[in-house]
This record gives structure tokens, sequence and C-alpha cells, in this order.
């Protein structure tokens, strides 16, 4: 296992029928997803619907995780947001819980310029002793983490990682030339794990590998053992469920795909809704074409 893993999964946070965070369940899911190809989770990232969350319950969230699978994965924090001065605060307390390192959204919202972004992340990073995983995903933030700006990052000791979900080769190849070998570059898309990891990547975050983390885990051996039509073939199996995930807002369709297969991640909350029957039968026609069901 390299880094954080090859395989993160960004962890759906289970919720009550009433709304309130399902930290049971949370524990028993934290279990099920390393048992079944899982390196470590994200915890409060964009799929554990943290922009709907508090900050009580976020730091809950990954003591109770902490506990569930923290002696056997590795458990990373969503303490960024679009204030500095939060994100710092929320950074310090996770990393007193004993999380083993930090995920840092671009900041969304304020749309800063590429020197807003080193100063966020410079003033954060500098504050905490956790590794850092930059998340660069300008279709949820409506601003770009350019290449520069993240080979000036890692330039921070503990900066070590970005999830890139810009969905931009050229601009993932950039990144990982001019970045250190020894900085970490996960695909932010499941669709281009494959193609990540050919350019250099190490692995990625996912959001399917909460139902097909095992074919995940043989798509990458075998891509590491230079197995690349055993690779090429996982991947184009996988394809059609990766799209099915995205068909409506994420996290939607995965948390809709966990409650099918039986690990009961209750409800989404608002402004988040249900998928329509349309949308429905489509997620369950790929669960069961992947056979999750």
């Amino acid at each position: 296992m390299k880094g954080f893993g090859r395989i993160i999964t960004a962890m759906v946070t289970p919720f009550n029928d009433d709304y309130s965070v399902n930290y049971a369940q949370a524990g028993k899911l934290a279990q099920y997803l390393i048992e079944n190809g899982s390196d470590g989770l994200v915890v409060a990232g964009s799929t554990g619907e943290a922009a709907t969350m508090s900050a009580q319950e976020k730091l809950k969230l990954f003591e109770v995780v902490l506990e569930a699978v923290g002696s056997k994965a590795t458990v990373i924090a969503g303490t960024g947001s679009n204030d500095t001065r939060a994100s710092i605060e929320m950074t310090i307390e996770a990393e007193k819980l004993g999380v083993h390192g930090a995920m840092l959204v671009g900041p969304y919202y304020n749309k800063p310029p590429q020197e807003g972004f080193y100063q966020h992340f410079k003033a954060i990073a500098e504050k905490t002793k956790l590794p850092i995983i930059l998340y660069n995903v300008p279709g949820r933030t409506a601003s770009n983490i350019l290449p520069a700006t993240i080979a000036r990052l890692a330039g921070i000791d503990n900066i070590v990682a970005v999830k890139e979900a810009s969905g931009n080769l050229e601009q993932i190849s950039e990144i990982i030339r001019t970045t250190p070998d020894d900085f970490l570059v996960y695909s932010g898309d499941d669709a281009l794990t494959l193609p990540i990891l050919a350019l250099g990547g190490v692995g990625i975050i996912s959001v399917a590998a909460h139902i097909v983390g095992k074919k995940m885990q043989k798509m990458i051996a075998a891509f590491d053992d230079k197995r690349l039509t055993e690779a090429q073939s996982i991947h184009q199996e996988l394809l059609p469920f990766f799209k099915t995930m995205f068909i409506t807002t994420n996290p939607i369709p995965v948390k809709t795909a966990v409650n099918i297969i039986g690990q009961n991640a209750g409800p989404l909350r608002l402004p988040l809704v249900p998928p329509s029957n349309d949308e429905l039968q489509k997620i369950r026609a790929a669960i069961k074409e992947v056979n999750a069901i």
C-alpha cells in the first residue's frame, strides 16, 4: 500500500429517518468498506454531504470511524471549506482526534485567484502536522487550482497529495510532471482511474468503490503487474457503472446504491433529493450488471 492507500473511498454519511447522523451505522459502513476493497476512507467529504453537516457532527463522525477502522485503515478527515479560519479550526480539532490526514477542498463560492488558493492552503498547513491532500474539483467550486499552484503548494512539507477531479488529463499530466516524485496524485473521477495510473498517478479517491471496491483493486493490481489487457478489460466492464454513479448529483446515486445493497445509508439531506423513478431503475440495473446484488 502506497501513501494513504490505492483506493480511498469518499464515504457516504448514514442518516436516520429524522436526518440525524446514524453514527452506529457509520461505524458499520466503514468496516464494510474496508473489508470490501477500500484501503482508507475520506470522512465528511462532498460524498459525505459535508455541506449540510455541522462541525460537531463532523468531529463525532471522525471519532466514530477512527474507532471502527482506524487501526487497520487510513482515515482522512474532510476539514476544508471556503473559510480559511474555519478550515484551520476544523483541521486542528480533527488532528486532536488522531485522524491520519486531512483533505482540503478548494474554496468554493469565493472564487479566489491562484495566490488566494496558495495562501489559503499554506495557512492551514502551517497550523497542523497532519499530511494534507488538496482537492481540486472545479465542477463544484467554480474555480480551478492550476498545476503551477499545486506544484508550488507541493513544496510545503505536509502538503503531500492532490485529489484531481478536473477531468483534464493534460492538466493532471502537468501536475505529475512538475511535482516531486513523492507527491501523490489521486484521480477524483472513477472513470479516469486507469488513465491516471498510466500517467503516474497513485490511485483513486472513489465514489464507486462503495459497491465495486474489490473489482477496482483487481484493476489496479493488474495494472501494477503489467497485465494491461486485463486492467483494460476491468475498466471497460466497470465504466457503465462509473457513469451511472453520476447520472444525477453525487451522492444521490451512490447513497441510493448503498441502500440497495443493504448497507442502510438512510436518506439524503435537503437540498439533495432521492433519484427519480427512471434514475432509480438505472441505478438498480447498473448494480445488477456488476453482480453487486
